[in-house]
């Protein structure tokens, strides 16, 4: 009942006239910076630090929270309709959002991202509500082991999932876990595959793998094999989804909040390892006509979970941060720090020093996804006006959009050869069928499984056997043991029953 009326008091807070606006303008700003690739939420949230400077805390901590999660709705409106992501997160989006486009679904697509979002987020809040303090005393007890674990059960579960071939989604990932190694090692401090490019010392950008992976390579391809494949951009066909599309939305949105939302409260990667996952296991439990779907013309599940996750890890992001004072997060580290600027520690002590701040910020969560909601569902038909452009023009403008985000991040004309060179290496993977998805993967989480490693094998005294002698580790082994065998005895046991059938 404590927690019902301290909810309500947030509300009231939450509800007043200034503190919606504030919501609304960080609702709206995050939208818009999820959409534009290379600024992300955390970039946007550090350059307005200092504009709330002089605003009150509860309403600057509303406004933030607003950027965060209207980010994470955002990015999803040009992955499916002009295959860039705006933010890492949307990458997984892209894969089927982008096909459903182009088979005249974009409507449909965009619907249950926002929905998807808005259901997730609000599940993820309710999560927050009430188990916020018991969540985060579960996550802080994993350890490196644990972390480095998860990590490899990520890259078991993409490449074996994506593309038509395992080996080709492993080459796909090594080759993203090698660019992961450019730069400063992270513990001796040595400058590892720079080549003596000075540029190449702070490592390669992830956004602008993934814009040069994903948006520039679609350009390139359509630029060198037009007329040649049969895909179309303009073709539209409904807006709204359909009673099936319903159907098969739904389950996927419950799935994918389950996988998201523990996420959340840990270190382990943010919403990059949920978002694959969730869609390694939407594709593993299509079945017929809806698997047929996967990498052809898009299967709805594919958009729907990784969307879902994608919200429910962000939103659970708030339990570490607010009830430990541990970002999981580049953003919640900066919201960290926006909380420090106004003399105020988050931790254990929170909810009881600044209880009306935290119940504000926690019903300003139900009151933003309701708001994204309102906002972004009335702007699918606009949205899916994009596709009528003609394709010189679209393309013209997606290059154009692409190099000037790619720009942006660090001034850098060196990036920007970068990122064209990336682009031809995603036009020759896209030639010779190769997935683009574990090479953002392998570069995301390369760099922090190999620090997760080494701090477990510190903690094991130099020895792996430290990987089998906890619980939660030992689990995490089984299944990735399970990922990799399951498969692969489930295809040679059909092809024995095939064989037996035949004599």
């Amino acid at each position: 009942m404590d927690i019902f009326n301290s909810l309500m008091q947030g509300f009231a807070t939450a509800i007043s006239p200034i503190n919606l606006m504030w919501a609304f303008i960080g609702c709206v700003l995050g939208t818009a910076v999820g959409v534009l690739p290379g600024i992300g939420p955390a970039v946007a949230v550090a350059m307005l630090l200092p504009i709330t400077a002089k605003v009150d805390i509860t309403a600057s901590m509303i406004f933030f929270a607003g950027i965060y999660y209207g980010a994470m709705y955002g990015g999803s409106t040009t992955s499916i309709l002009l295959n860039t992501p705006g933010e890492t997160a949307s990458m997984v989006t892209a894969m089927e959002g982008n096909k459903m486009a182009k088979s005249g679904r974009a409507g449909q697509a965009l619907a249950t991202a926002a929905i998807g979002s808005f259901v997730a987020g609000t599940i993820a809040t309710v999560i927050v509500t009430l188990f916020a303090p018991v969540v985060a005393d579960f996550a802080v007890k994993l350890g490196p082991p644990e972390y480095f674990l998860l990590m490899v059960l990520a890259f078991t579960t993409v490449s074996a999932v994506l593309g038509k071939s395992t080996l080709r989604g492993m080459t796909a990932l090594f080759l993203g876990l090698a660019l992961g190694l450019v730069g400063l090692d992270q513990i001796s401090g040595q400058a590892r595959y720079t080549g003596g490019i000075p540029e190449l010392l702070d490592g390669i950008e992830i956004v602008l793998v993934a814009v040069g992976l994903f948006a520039v390579a679609e350009v390139l391809y359509a630029a060198m094999y037009e007329g040649r494949t049969a895909e179309t951009q303009n073709h539209m066909s409904r807006v709204y989804m359909s009673k099936r599309d319903w159907q098969r939305s739904i389950p996927a949105w419950l799935r994918a909040t389950a996988i998201g939302a523990p996420f959340g409260c840990i270190p382990a990667g943010g919403t990059e390892i949920p978002t694959f996952l969730s869609y390694a296991v939407e594709k593993k439990l299509a079945k017929g006509e809806n698997k047929a779907e996967f990498g052809t013309v898009g299967a709805i599940e594919g958009v729907a979970g990784p969307e879902a996750a994608n919200n429910a890890t962000v939103t659970t992001a708030m339990i570490p941060l607010l009830t430990l004072g541990i970002p999981t997060s580049n953003t919640t580290a900066i919201l960290l720090g926006a909380f420090q600027n106004y003399g105020i520690q988050p931790g254990p002590q929170l909810f009881t020093t600044s209880a009306n701040l935290v119940w504000a910020l926690i019903a300003s969560l139900y009151i933003g996804n309701l708001m994204l909601l309102v906002l972004n569902l009335p702007m699918v038909k606009l949205w899916v006006q994009l596709l009528k452009i003609p394709k010189p023009q679209l393309y013209a403008g997606i290059l154009i959009f692409a190099t000037v985000g790619a720009y942006g991040m660090r001034q850098s004309a060196f990036d920007l050869v970068l990122l064209w060179g990336i682009g031809l290496v995603g036009v020759l993977m896209r030639r010779f069928d190769f997935p683009t998805a574990p090479v953002v993967v392998g570069m995301i989480l390369g760099p922090l499984a190999e620090a997760q490693m080494r701090n477990a094998v510190s903690i094991g005294e130099g020895s792996f056997k430290v990987f089998l002698q906890r619980p939660m580790s030992i689990v995490l082994v089984v299944i990735i043991v399970l990922v990799l065998v399951l498969p692969r005895l489930y295809k040679w046991m059909a092809a024995k029953k095939e064989l037996t059938a035949l004599a």
